[in-house]
């Protein structure tokens, strides 16, 4: 089960919730999360590697739409340059808010440490920032509201446990924790439709978020050989297999073809 603690006490308010309007978020079979085995032991980083790449797009990117906020008057003056959807953002040919780990490869020979410090997903302009984050399972999730406009939180997880909250206020925070694996796990506000945002819930380090260009890095890898996985919100995932051997550097490239409508 997850579980939701207030930071702060929310004051009750009225208004009523405007229907939900779901994503496209593209969900890969949950990577399996055996218990640690009794010999089971921690990385050795005087033979640990790194994987690291780029994911790239193939064609031209479909344009995101764009979004009209005038609904809201807070969204509108936050974004009097207009606004458009997250789903393609592009540089240099390089695709980001791309989600890759290691799905696969690890088995239970390994422990590690549960990270306590939050993984933080602000609400700011109408919009979830970042757009998709990685977290580890039982590590908090804190969703905070600096919008002066009311959002809700609503997870609509499939291996987890669905999970739905109010923040009418700016300043309120709330925390998520999740039990399970879950790639990806859509976030969504029921006030504010095209508010969107993705987030891989998985059991060790090894992830991380394409930026700058489609760029990733999984640092601090045991030797083996491994299943990686990117995996993008309306393109779908790919996997590919990696052997690493003591102190190795390996790169891999995932390229998605681009599609239309």
């Amino acid at each position: 089960m997850f579980r939701v603690s207030k930071l702060i006490a929310p004051v009750a308010v009225t208004a009523a919730l405007v229907a939900a309007c779901g994503g496209d978020a593209s969900k890969s079979a949950p990577p399996s999360s055996p218990a640690a085995a009794p010999d089971a032991r921690k990385v050795d980083d005087a033979t640990a590697g790194s994987i690291a790449g780029r994911v790239t797009i193939a064609g031209t990117a479909p344009q995101n739409a764009p979004i009209a906020m005038s609904s809201d008057p807070v969204c509108a003056s936050a974004n009097k340059d207009g606004a458009a959807a997250e789903t393609f953002v592009v540089k240099d040919g390089g695709l980001d808010n791309v989600f890759v780990y290691i799905k696969d490869g690890l088995g239970n020979k390994y422990i590690f440490d549960t990270p306590t410090t939050p993984v933080k997903i602000d609400q700011k302009g109408c919009r979830y920032v970042p757009h998709v984050v990685g977290i580890r399972v039982s590590q908090p999730l804190q969703i905070a509201n600096d919008d002066g406009t009311m959002h809700t939180v609503h997870g609509t997880a499939k291996s987890n446990a669905e999970f739905n909250f109010s923040q009418p206020l700016a300043g309120l925070k709330n925390d998520v924790t999740f039990s399970t694996q879950e790639v990806l796990l859509p976030v969504k506000c029921d006030v504010h439709p095209w508010m969107h945002a993705y987030v891989g819930v998985v059991s060790h380090p090894y992830f991380a978020v394409t930026a700058d260009g489609g760029k990733f890095d999984l640092r601090t890898v045991p030797p083996g050989t491994y299943t990686i996985e990117a995996v993008h919100e309306k393109l779908g995932a790919q996997t590919q297999t990696v052997t690493i051997g003591d102190k190795e550097k390996k790169e891999i490239a995932f390229t998605f073809k681009a599609v239309t409508g």
